[in-house]
């Protein structure tokens, strides 16, 4: 009952004189139709329309209009800041149905996506990920001649990492750092990373933010782009987001606003 009292504030009481009365409050009728319109409503939310449905929603509807025919006796609709209340309930009702008015005359078609996907994996064509380890310290020198003892295989760059690097996330697991691509890093790293081949270290440290940086490149690939199919409802969601923008954008470019 909980969720028919939130939903029936979404359902305005007309009273047309042709339809079928369910039942009347104060000399007030509520009819079948309203009844319908309200079950209707119920039904694109996920409920069942049945028996017991319709009985408690005939219900709901009897005990809002009792109270609403008590604020209405008592002025309640006539305060200022129920008016405004009012109000800006009836303009969200009226954005949403105009929104979702454009989207039933603009629908977002399986071409649109498919257009739209195309792009987005035409745009990341040739993009590569990397599989990284890195050492952080603290100065230049420390990274300078970690890189000489790692180069003339003196230590490895597991063990150098485990023992020097102040990163407490990778240090402790040699360095690693995992797949991903080089756009995950501040600039500077990322530029070092593209950089570098399969298998080799940067011959120099890199600074950043955080310190200096050893890099090795373990292995790079290709960026595996998803089918479709696992990414449909994504685009979906993006392209009605866009519409929607749009049209409003359109909408207040053709307003009069001073």
């Amino acid at each position: 009952m909980k969720r028919l009292a939130v939903l029936a504030a979404s359902v305005v009481i007309a009273l047309p004189v042709y339809a079928q009365d369910i039942a009347t409050v104060n000399g007030t009728a509520i009819t079948q139709q309203q009844l319908d319109k309200f079950v209707k409503l119920l039904s694109t939310q996920g409920a069942q329309d049945t028996p017991e449905l319709r009985t408690q929603v005939k219900q709901e509807m009897v005990n809002r209009l009792v109270a609403v025919q008590a604020a209405e006796k008592a002025g309640i609709d006539k305060k200022p800041e129920v008016t405004q209340e009012i109000e800006l309930a009836r303009q969200g009702i009226l954005v949403r149905a105009l929104m979702a008015d454009h989207l039933a005359k603009n629908p977002i078609t399986d071409a649109k996506v498919e257009a739209e996907y195309n792009e987005i994996k035409k745009s990341q064509a040739g993009k590569k990920e990397y599989k990284l380890r890195h050492i952080l310290v603290e100065d230049e020198k420390t990274a300078q001649d970690l890189i000489a003892q790692i180069k003339a295989k003196k230590i490895t760059f597991e063990e150098a990492a485990k023992k020097n690097s102040t990163d407490p996330g990778s240090g402790k697991n040699g360095g690693e750092l995992g797949w991903g691509p080089a756009s995950n890093y501040v600039p500077e790293f990322a530029a070092a990373v593209e950089k570098l081949k399969k298998g080799q270290i940067s011959d120099t440290p890199v600074k950043t933010q955080f310190g200096w940086h050893i890099i090795e490149v373990e292995d790079s690939r290709d960026v595996k782009f998803p089918e479709l199919s696992e990414v449909k409802p994504q685009i979906e969601e993006m392209l009605r987001q866009q519409e929607l923008a749009d049209f409003q954008a359109q909408l207040m470019k053709n307003a009069t606003i001073k």
